[in-house]
């Protein structure tokens, strides 16, 4: 015989505490999709910094230009998807390279292809988002931008202020302070309060870090704390394993020892992944959703609503002045009516003095007749 269940201890149990789990294994089997956009001049190491943090080879058969072709190279866009698996998360990595920026001899519109780009994904997306299908609309918008300086300036120069002043307001911008192992600690420091100071002066807002809710932990908080004090972060990256006293490490050889990249005295790098991906790549998406996108949403909005008013006004306009038209032509009709008409009543008038006249032509000619017989 089987036992009815008891539901005693579960009668004050709903059961929508399980939401987040519902949320999670539908997110885990959808996958998630991340894109990265990297800018800088050629030699300060993007590839091999984005393949140190993704543990990959996106530039297998990359070729590098010659002088000659250096001399007329122009800024374009390069497109490269991977796919990655972590513990049963599944995740598609587009990242997007600008090969050629900063290379010509006059770079004053390299930041234009930059901006074109991300422009035309929103736009993209924007249309498939006011389709009728919108069940598989594929997010291609970009967003995080890492912007790679170098090292042996004093400062940002005006080739990236005027890039990173016509991006801010479109992407997520991350400043990174490339091969960060030519610098000493103190020129490192030096340079990342100069590079903040340039920023403030010509009002640009980089990517803004959400502030931690009070119920974190004490770790977390501290974590958060270290890594908006780092920005910009000074990087060195690496795809060559390296031993160094029994350990295997990812760095970098040099005459005087080994340059540890995921050694925080040696580069942030360990930093920027943690943030990258680990602890705010959703806020960087949501970030875009929630505020460029939203800018360039009411942008086209307001564009497509100020189209509207001005075609509703031209075919109010065209409208009157057909209507225009057609008064013109009833009033020539109402002249001629009345012109006919003041001729019918002239002619009533002459018609009614004639009448009169011959009236009192009979009436004098009876007259006449009377005295005759009188007589």
């Amino acid at each position: 015989m089987s036992k009815t269940p008891s539901f005693d201890k579960d009668r004050d149990y709903i059961g929508f505490a399980t939401l987040p789990e519902q949320v999670h294994r539908k997110s885990v089997k959808r996958g998630f999709e991340f894109t990265l956009m990297v800018v800088g001049e050629s030699g300060l190491g993007k590839s091999t910094l984005i393949n140190s943090l993704f543990l990959g080879d996106l530039y297998k058969n990359r070729v590098i230009p010659n002088v000659e072709e250096r001399i007329e190279k122009t800024t374009r866009v390069e497109k490269k998807t991977m796919d990655i698996e972590e513990r049963g998360v599944r995740l598609r990595l587009t990242v997007v390279d600008t090969p050629g920026f900063g290379d010509g001899i006059n770079c004053e519109d390299s930041w234009r292809v930059c901006t074109a780009y991300i422009d035309e994904q929103f736009r993209q997306y924007f249309t498939d988002e006011s389709g009728l299908n919108r069940r598989n609309i594929q997010d291609n918008r970009v967003h995080c931008c890492l912007y790679f300086v170098p090292p042996w300036g004093h400062s940002l120069r005006q080739m990236d202020l005027d890039l990173i002043r016509r991006l801010h307001r479109k992407v997520n911008i991350v400043l990174v302070i490339a091969k960060a192992d030519c610098l000493t600690k103190n020129e490192v420091r030096k340079l990342k309060e100069r590079i903040l100071q340039d920023l403030e002066d010509n009002k640009i807002q980089l990517y803004q870090f959400p502030e931690c809710d009070s119920d974190e932990d004490d770790d977390f908080k501290q974590q958060d704390r270290d890594l908006k004090a780092s920005i910009p972060f000074a990087v060195v990256g690496s795809n060559t394993i390296l031993e160094v006293a029994g350990k295997k490490v990812r760095g970098r050889q040099y005459p005087w020892g080994v340059v540890d990249v995921e050694d925080p005295d040696h580069s942030d790098f360990n930093k920027l992944r943690t943030f990258l991906i680990s602890t705010h790549m959703q806020d960087l998406k949501d970030t875009t959703q929630d505020v460029h996108y939203e800018n360039f949403r009411a942008q086209c909005i307001s564009q497509i609503s100020q189209h509207a008013l001005r075609e509703r006004g031209k075919l109010k306009r065209d409208s009157i002045s057909s209507t225009n038209g057609f008064d013109a032509a009833i009033s020539e009709t109402d002249r001629l009516l009345l012109q006919k008409d003041e001729e019918i009543r002239r002619m009533q008038d002459m018609l009614t003095q004639m009448q009169e006249k011959l009236k009192q032509t009979h009436l004098m000619e009876m007259k006449k007749n009377d005295s005759v017989i009188d007589v």
